[in-house]
């Protein structure tokens, strides 16, 4: 029996070196962490357990029956974190360049179906150069099995990608299909045809970090939800992203110990300016409004005209969708409506509630964003709030012009509560723009043209840049005063904690992709 235990523990050690210290030395060289490091930091100390340590390749062409590794370039298991279970695969550089093959592709199916069964988080770790050529369509083959299993698992348990390091061709299919996508500056990138082949194809020269590194997904193409400085720090923001996070769509998140106090904020009185026209950073209103500290933002440096992001509210998480005046005047543009659609199907997807604050002064004009689909976009953010049945509040800080107000959580499209500020201002567009529309005529016969602009301007505004309005038809719940918001919001969501809508049966609805 000693000699059978002994030659378990060969293996084990063989299957724990992985390339072997020479490509580990190169790892690091390089400041990441081994597969193996990165799942014992990741995971609570002493929670993991291994599943498929001792798998091998079945490749015998290409003289790859000499190069045998236990456990074929992935590390699959499940484990804790924060007390909580979750499923992971690490994919290790140090075999293969962790290349997929197809048992590797096995590994990580079996673990990601073992994920939905359960119904917890499955995390990704993406360290990979692609598919393994030498085993051709199976390799091929592995990539869609797990594409399948992404989108079965969609909505039913939170799927979370962190790229650390190369993701490129059809590997990046995975994390785009997961609901977060995690990326490390400056060490990690994705793309589905590398430099040389755009190089090859348009003449463009073009290097990896420009064309798919994080800083590029992250501000360009919104590829990237969040974007850490190194890979410790992405594997901490995937433990912080998961405390909001339930752990499937049955389930809510688990409420923090929390003592109501005071909960008034006078702060929030002199955020919104008296001119209409000045902007202010809607993250401040933010502030004051949830738990100290809480704020994790998503898609941060993407679509900046929107803010998304988790917080708590009295130990509760919610979703925030939210317009920022700092940037194009807090406008809906294609982006922004993109991003705020995603992340509102998400939160709906898993009972995660919702608060909209509102200050928009409608969709961005031009043909730019004609020609690129913002009827299209804006349906999406339209859509996905019309559709979403989670606790739903709103709050108007300023403006809500137009078409953007409906879109923006408004209660015509079923949103729980609308409150609105003093300063609100909810009109078919602003004062001026109105005036020089309905009084035309009167202003160009004037004596004094821009005197009787001025004048219809201010007749109009005191009929409808206001939220009194609104409030008489009951399309506002309440007009508050900012300083009670964050107490009012408490007592919203803890009102329609329990809230339930019976859908119509249908297979699914048919979102403007």
């Amino acid at each position: 029996m000693e000699s059978k235990i002994n030659l378990l523990n060969e293996k084990i050690a063989l299957a724990q070196l992985g390339g072997g210290e020479k490509r580990i030395a190169k790892q690091h060289e390089k400041k990441k962490l081994t597969a193996r490091e990165r799942v014992n930091y990741l995971l609570d100390e002493g929670s993991f357990e291994e599943i498929g340590m001792l798998v091998t390749h079945r490749t015998t062409d290409f003289g790859m029956e000499k190069e045998i590794y236990y456990g074929d370039g992935v590390i699959t298991g499940y484990g804790t974190i924060n007390g909580r279970l979750v499923y992971v695969f690490a994919q290790d550089f140090t075999v293969f360049g962790g290349a997929l093959s197809e048992t590797h592709a096995e590994k990580i199916c079996k673990v990601m179906d073992m994920a939905l069964k359960v119904g917890a988080p499955m995390i990704g770790l993406n360290d990979s150069g692609g598919a393994r050529i030498q085993e051709g369509v199976r390799s091929l083959g592995g990539y869609a099995d797990i594409f399948f299993r992404n989108v079965q698992s969609s909505g039913v348990i939170p799927q979370i990608s962190a790229i650390l390091g190369p993701c490129a061709g059809g590997a990046v299919y995975s994390p785009a299909m997961t609901d977060f996508t995690m990326m490390v500056e400056g060490n990690s990138y994705m793309f589905v045809t590398g430099p040389n082949v755009v190089k090859t194809v348009t003449n463009e020269e073009v290097s990896s970090e420009e064309l798919g590194g994080a800083l590029t997904h992250a501000t360009k193409s919104g590829v990237a939800h969040i974007t850490s400085p190194n890979g410790v720090a992405c594997l901490d923001d995937i433990k912080k992203l998961l405390g909001y996070l339930p752990q499937n769509n049955r389930e809510t998140t688990p409420k923090l110990p929390f003592e109501l106090g005071d909960e008034i904020r006078p702060q929030l009185n002199n955020i919104v300016p008296d001119n209409a026209n000045k902007p202010y950073d809607m993250h401040e209103v933010i502030t004051g409004l949830i738990d100290e500290d809480s704020f994790f933002e998503i898609h941060k440096e993407y679509a900046e005209n929107i803010i998304v992001g988790f917080a708590r509210m009295a130990g509760r998480s919610v979703g925030i969708v939210a317009n920022n005046p700092m940037f194009l005047a807090g406008c809906l543009d294609v982006k922004s409506s993109i991003k705020a659609a995603r992340f509102t199907r998400f939160c709906d997807a898993f009972n995660i509630p919702l608060l909209v604050l509102v200050d928009v002064p409608g969709f961005l004009p031009g043909t730019d964003q004609e020609w690129n689909g913002i009827i299209v976009h804006g349906a999406k953010l339209l859509y996905a709030l019309s559709e979403a049945t989670v606790p739903r509040v709103t709050v108007i800080t300023r403006k809500a012009y137009g078409g953007a107000y409906d879109v923006m959580n408004s209660k015509h499209i079923g949103a729980d509560m609308n409150f609105a500020w003093p300063s609100a201002e909810i009109a078919v567009m602003g004062a001026k723009g109105a005036s020089e529309i309905i009084f035309k005529k009167e202003i160009s016969e004037a004596a004094d043209p821009e005197a009787k602009l001025l004048e219809k301007e201010a007749e109009y505004a005191d009929l409808f840049a206001n939220p009194y309005t609104a409030a008489q038809r009951g399309f506002v719940d309440e007009v508050i005063l900012p300083q009670d918001t964050r107490k009012k919001l408490i007592k919203a969501f803890s009102m329609l904690e329990n809230k339930v809508v019976e859908r119509p049966q249908r297979k699914h609805g048919n979102i403007p992709l």
